[in-house]
């Protein structure tokens, strides 16, 4: 075996089953963009960033994901729909496939890296990629160790992605020919069928999401955090479409990470050392760090060219809608450059409520916290996907049900915990705040959509103070506690009824999505706990 590149002196491939292939170990971004080019697999955009395409995948594909059922996962790992069981025997025979395959091509890359930016965490972490560019998004997204530290460094877990081996559903027991697999006692992740990236990052978030609420008690996050010139660290939970990377992108205040957190005894941490942002319609105007961040070193994903083959079209969603671009968190400027905070002060869930019935801004206490945080909703609206006529709640538990493994009441348990420690710290009580970033004055097709210069000075009362001393009065379906007031805001705006032209129609509204929360939750009732049910919104019968 031929290894190139600077890596562990102990470290060799035949562990795993590699024979006579060239391994190109922890190579520079610019090697790998290098290698990428002249494999033909991708091109410079006109900033410097380099655009692949994934091909049959541009997403994440849910109903392929599977844990290995076994001694490890049997009893905590929540089966279901979500995390689909998988024979240890089928994983052993599939693994072995796939190292077949790889050992069939020329080349591999190989990257030594770690998630969790607290060292009482960190996890290290293998990937052994089929091609170039996706060693670099392994670059991006996770964190760097220094040359010094990859020369001890020793695995924790092994990531195997090999895009161009398909499997037999029939015989390997997949669903399909593409496949994420995690082993819990092997400590493996493999995936293969699909080159589409964000399968990497999000096998290592699902391994964090088991092993750090089981093993050491932290609160693994899907959310966005910043921290302000005060000290004061935000997370920001939300679904697509809420506002959670614009409204945590914030000049004023340093972004710790955007998408993947933990939350121990003393700190908040980025599991991460990049982002993975959507690039859908992005203009220098509406994400300016973002769009800025997009440079040598960053890749693109899916996305179209323009006429001159080098600008990217950002409005071009012929591929896809989920295009997407991965860079180093050192391309944002305004960041905490160790990736950590305090404990937050304040807890921010997004939701874009078509229906037009939620505040703008309400304050939850712990037990309504847990039932949001559990419920994790958000609406899509007319025209986001074919068969839509009218807005549509959807529901994602803890704001990331895909990547759970464990039972989500048992996340929810967790934050409430959280809660009333953190409480117990510092200057008081940690605000929880429901953020509502779609509709008022009626629904989708009548009312209008929140205007966002709004719904940031409503962020930034809540996180300077102003807000603390105000009336609040308590919504009567939902039980939210809104503020009657808020500096920068119109006091019109901040209850929903009374935008709406005709009140009654709102009641009907109002009662119409307490239903469908208290019917998503019905799968939740029997793990949960009473205080989280008193939380639940009030069904008014008809007389």
């Amino acid at each position: 075996m031929k290894n190139i590149g600077f890596k562990n002196p102990n470290a060799d491939l035949s562990q795993y089953g590699f024979k006579d292939i060239t391994a190109y170990w922890n190579l520079t971004p610019a090697a790998l963009i290098e290698k990428t080019i002249k494999l033909d697999q991708g091109k410079l955009s006109k900033s410097g960033a380099l655009a692949v395409n994934t091909g049959e995948f541009t997403g994440r594909s849910p109903k392929d994901r599977f844990i290995v059922r076994d001694a490890i996962t049997e009893k905590d790992v929540n089966w279901g729909d979500i995390n689909k069981p998988f024979d240890p025997d089928k994983f052993d025979q599939l693994y072995d496939k796939v190292i077949n395959y790889l050992n069939t091509k020329d080349e591999l890359y190989v990257r030594d890296a770690y998630a969790c930016a607290n060292l009482d965490y960190r996890l290290n972490v293998r990937v052994i990629n089929e091609h170039p560019w996706q060693n670099l998004f392994a670059y991006n997204m996770f964190l760097r160790p220094s040359k010094e530290a990859i020369t001890n460094l020793q695995p924790d877990w092994t990531v195997i992605a090999a895009p161009g081996f398909m499997a037999d559903a029939a015989i390997d027991g997949t669903r399909q020919h593409n496949f994420a697999i995690i082993n819990f006692t092997k400590k493996t992740i493999i995936i293969g069928g699909t080159a589409y990236t964000g399968e990497i990052k999000k096998g290592i978030f699902s391994v964090l999401n088991f092993e750090l609420p089981t093993k050491r008690k932290v609160l693994p996050m899907h959310c966005s955090a910043n921290v302000g010139k005060r000290g004061d660290t935000a997370l920001f939970f939300g679904l697509s479409g809420t506002g959670k990377t614009t409204l945590s992108a914030d000049p004023h205040r340093k972004l710790i990470g955007d998408d993947e957190h933990g939350w121990s005894t003393g700190s908040v941490f980025n599991f991460e050392g990049g982002c993975y942002a959507k690039c859908i319609d992005l203009s220098a105007k509406k994400e300016p760090q973002i769009y800025k961040a997009i440079k040598f070193g960053a890749m693109l994903e899916n996305i179209v060219f323009q006429e001159d083959g080098v600008t990217p079209d950002f409005e071009d969603a012929s591929i896809t809608q989920n295009t997407r671009v991965s860079y180093p968190i050192q391309h944002i400027d305004n960041i905490v450059y160790n990736s950590r905070g305090d404990l937050p002060k304040n807890i921010f869930f997004l939701t874009c409520d078509a229906f037009g019935v939620l505040p703008p801004i309400s304050k939850l206490s712990p037990e309504q916290a847990m039932y949001h945080f559990i419920s994790g909703y958000t609406a899509k609206v007319a025209g986001t996907e074919a068969g839509i006529t009218e807005p549509k709640a959807t529901f994602s538990a803890c704001f990331g049900l895909p990547f759970l493994p464990l039972h989500p009441v048992r996340y929810a348990e967790m934050l409430g915990e959280k809660l009333r420690i953190g409480s117990k710290m510092g200057d008081g009580k940690i605000g929880v705040w429901l953020i509502n970033t779609g509709w008022t004055g009626g629904a989708y097709g009548t009312g209008s959509r929140m205007a966002l210069p709004y719904t940031r000075a409503m962020i930034a009362a809540a996180l300077d103070g102003s807000l603390k001393n105000v009336e609040y009065k308590e919504h009567p379906i939902f039980g939210l506690a809104v503020p009657q007031g808020c500096p920068d805001v119109p006091n019109a705006l901040l209850n929903p009824r009374d935008t709406w032209p005709n009140e009654e129609e709102y009641d009907e509204q109002a009662q119409k999505l307490a239903q469908l929360f208290v019917s998503n939750f019905q799968a939740f009732e029997a793990q949960a706990t009473p205080e989280i049910m008193s939380a639940a919104p009030k069904i008014i019968a008809k007389v």
